[in-house]
């Protein structure tokens, strides 16, 4: 089983890492790639390219001039402790055992517009640049063309090395579509949670992320290796539905007092 998330656009570089465990990314030659050409846009461009302020786009023109290799812990971070945003407030990642690391190390990915694909432990360098991003590269006008097949491919490469062939989508559709077609025979479940208001069952944003983190951790911390095991989540209220499910999209429902 192989679960991928979404990154965040907020990190943390300060506080202190729970372990002292590192990999390296997968794809670096292609994120050096992306930023030679984000070198040459100055804020005003990057302010243009992402919708965001101009004081956010100087701190990435910063960021990107700032970017270097080798990666090491005196200049990078892990992953799994540098995003923080919604799903990762639900992975509670600074509470994992040295054991739930090694196992989500394994079983988790972090789709990434400039790193492509992240594992849990992989060193990363401050960032920002989203998936759905209008960048134009040598390859096309996005970054769906600059990656192409190549995210695919690992993932269908991890699951073949896990002898496994299920793919637990937990990522929000922009990221998710870099995937789309180019996982092999992977079985794809999508858990969805869905919080009842104003008379009916609906997806409310800032909850499904948070429970998109949750059920990682349930995953990881319970070692979850089948989709069966995914019915038993029930975190902060969510229970199963199975009249509501499908196959593909596994459905949870609550209630909120």
């Amino acid at each position: 089983m192989l679960i991928v998330i979404s990154p965040a656009k907020t990190l943390d570089y300060e506080t202190p890492l729970p372990s002292k465990k590192f990999s390296q990314p997968q794809f670096l030659e292609e994120s050096d790639k992306l930023i030679k050409v984000l070198r040459a846009f100055d804020p005003e461009d990057i302010q243009d390219l992402m919708h965001i302020s101009s004081k956010l786009a100087e701190l990435n023109v910063s960021r990107y001039l700032n970017w270097q290799r080798p990666f090491s812990p005196k200049n990078s971070r892990p992953a799994i402790f540098a995003f923080k945003g919604d799903v990762y407030a639900g992975l509670e990642a600074q509470q994992y055992t040295e054991t739930d690391l090694d196992f989500a190390q394994k079983h988790l990915r972090i789709l990434s517009g400039l790193y492509g694909i992240l594992r849990p432990l992989d060193l990363m360098q401050p960032y920002r640049l989203e998936m759905g991003a209008g960048l134009k590269n040598r390859r096309g006008e996005s970054l769906y063309d600059f990656w192409g097949e190549q995210l695919g491919a690992a993932i269908s490469k991890a699951l073949k090395d896990q002898k496994d062939n299920v793919l637990i989508n937990l990522a929000s559709n922009e990221y998710f579509k870099a995937l789309k077609g180019k996982t092999g025979e992977a079985e794809i479940i999508t858990p969805v949670f869905k919080d009842f208001k104003n008379g009916q069952y609906k997806v409310i944003s800032f909850f499904a992320k948070k429970a998109r983190g949750q059920m990682s951790s349930f995953i990881i911390k319970n070692r979850v290796k089948d989709k069966k095991g995914l019915t038993a989540f029930k975190a902060e209220g969510y229970r199963f539905s199975k009249k509501e499910s499908t196959e593909q999209e596994l459905v949870f429902l609550r209630n909120q007092s």
